[in-house]
């Protein structure tokens, strides 16, 4: 019996040497290497994105600095009836404002639009209902028909399907015979709502330069630090003291609703006041924000009209009127409110779609963009590597893959170097770039960061999905979900109470499992490693497990 107890041991023993002798070799040969080579490639991203990130931070400093602004660009003399022309000086506008179910906002958009200061006579307001709710377009046509009785131009359009979701629905409207006596097209989406000076802050561009296609508006989300609140909510049965910055409701606009807004906030407006600012300096180019701008309709007709290929139809008719030679003017000063999403499963689909389609639309007009015969060289290198590539794919996956995959594995093999510039000092540089368009959240950053990287998740997936059009998800479109004023009727209510989704609709595993693993790697780092990566690894683990149980954003309660 001792005999065979010995062999036994015997043999397990020879079986852990065997095994890891074999995982000495695959260690050594395969993996440690491809470790390497994946440290080395994230590097060259950052190292792209980061000089990405600094060439536009210099191009709108430049603007800034040296009043290289659209107005001094560009003729924009304001319109002025007089006696000879009266209201004909004023050019046709066609307002739009597609929307679908949309209970919570359709008031205020019709009602911002019908408030626009433009002779009467020289407007139109083209509401287009796509609801499948027979109530909801019952109170949007209500609405409509209220605005007509007092003396607005207002057209209440709908059709019998859904195809093309808001690109087809545009593609229709301009269909009706009315709009071919328009020459722009301003266009809103149902939680947008302009100043009454909107149109005349923008048209003058379109009317004074012909070359001009589009005047894009900035969105604006309306952080107020004019009020502080301390309040206290259910977490879930842990009462805990937050502290909350006011902001001004009459705006309508919801940055402080949570901290998932604020960082929102922060993203949004680096994208309006670095990326769009220095894509309209440095080439009249950048890509159509979907909402608050004007369109020249002939500029429109000759890029192809609108296309339904992708979910970024804006995106879409942007690039190709941007290569058939027309330019884009971005105005920073004329500001739009807006609605950020506050739960995060509308912002999960937002930025599904935000990033699956540009990805798709760069797989379907890498060809045209390179043989396309109206514009430069330059331009072309410009649309495929600055405003694809470097800024809607690469950034995405080397911020997943580097600071969530790559650096916490690399805990569990000492003789992978990640250089201190990779991990501290690239990483920075990009974060403070970002957070120079929102100074007054930099409190913030280090908050926006860990949200961010675990967003970089769902980007990096949308990303592939887009480019090898894998899944029915890659022209799904999803409205994003406003809620208007539907959590200001109850101040005191807490949507904690009560919640709308089912536990397996609110909890994320993929997210919870990365979020597991980053906490072994941040353990194993504390015990046994040099590098201190735990210190960032522990709140990026916790951050991921947070989003994964769905703590965050608002919980809309269930009797809303």
């Amino acid at each position: 019996m001792l005999r065979v107890f010995e062999s036994a041991s015997g043999a397990w023993e020879w079986a852990w040497a065997a095994e890891a002798a074999a995982w000495g070799v695959l260690r050594g040969w395969v993996v440690v290497p491809a470790l390497r080579a994946a440290v080395s490639i994230c590097l060259m991203m950052s190292l792209a994105v980061l000089v990405e990130k600094v060439s536009m931070a210099l191009v709108t400093s430049y603007a800034k600095l040296f009043g290289r602004r659209p107005a001094q660009i560009y003729k924009c003399d304001p319109l002025v009836a007089d006696e000879e022309t009266g209201s004909g000086a004023f050019p046709m506008v066609l307002v739009q404002i597609p929307m679908y179910n949309e209970k919570e906002v359709y008031q205020l958009s019709i009602g911002a639009a019908c408030n626009l200061l433009w002779p009467e006579d020289r407007i139109i307001i083209q509401v287009l209902d796509d609801s499948t709710d027979p109530t909801i377009k019952g109170l949007v046509r209500n609405e409509c028909e209220m605005w007509a009785k007092k003396g607005k131009n207002i057209q209440y359009e709908t059709r019998a399907n859904r195809n093309g979701y808001k690109a087809g629905a545009l593609k229709v409207g301009m269909t009706y015979g009315y709009v071919a006596t328009c020459e722009f097209i301003a266009m809103f989406d149902a939680d947008f709502q302009p100043g009454p000076d909107f149109l005349h802050r923008t048209v003058p561009f379109l009317v004074h330069n012909p070359k001009i296609a589009l005047v894009q508006s900035r969105w604006k989300f309306g952080t107020d630090f004019s009020s502080l609140k301390i309040y206290t909510v259910n977490f879930p049965n842990i009462k805990f003291a937050l502290m909350r910055f006011g902001v001004d409701r009459r705006n309508a606009v919801n940055a402080s609703e949570c901290l998932m807004t604020r960082t929102q906030e922060m993203s949004m407006d680096f994208h309006f006041k670095v990326e769009q600012e220095s894509g309209s300096t440095a080439c009249a180019f950048f890509g159509y924000n979907g909402t608050a701008g004007v369109w020249r309709i002939k500029a429109i007709e000759d890029a192809g009209g609108w296309q339904d290929r992708t979910t970024v139809e804006d995106m879409d008719l942007a690039v190709r009127a941007g290569l058939a030679g027309w330019k884009f003017v971005y105005l920073g000063d004329v500001q739009v409110n807006s609605e950020l999403p506050s739960t995060f499963k509308a912002y999960r689909y937002q930025q599904h779609r935000w990033s699956c389609g540009p990805a798709n639309l760069f797989r379907k007009l890498f060809w045209s963009v390179l043989t396309s015969k109206e514009v430069s060289i330059r331009m072309k290198l410009y649309v495929i590597y600055n405003f694809f590539i470097a800024r809607r794919i690469m950034s995405h996956f080397v911020t997943f893959l580097f600071y969530c995959v790559v650096i916490p594995t690399s805990v569990f093999f000492p003789e992978v170097d990640v250089p201190d510039w990779g991990v501290i000092y690239v990483p920075t540089a990009i974060t403070l770039i970002n957070s120079i368009g929102t100074p007054s959240s930099f409190h913030l950053v280090i908050f926006w960061v860990l949200f961010e990287n675990v967003m970089s998740l769902h980007r990096c997936k949308a990303v592939l999905i887009g480019l090898f059009e894998a899944g029915s998800s890659v022209n799904e479109w999803v409205v994003t979900e406003k809620l208007g004023d539907m959590l200001k009727a109850k101040p005191n209510s807490l949507p904690t109470k009560k919640f709308k989704l089912r536990l397996k609709d609110r909890f994320s595993f993929l997210e919870i499992s990365i979020g597991l693993y980053l906490m072994v790697c941040a353990c194993y780092d504390l015990k046994f490693g040099n590098d201190a990566y735990f210190v960032y690894i522990f709140p990026q683990s916790i951050t991921f497990i947070i989003l994964g149980l769905g703590y965050v954003g608002t919980i809309i309660p269930a009797d809303k």
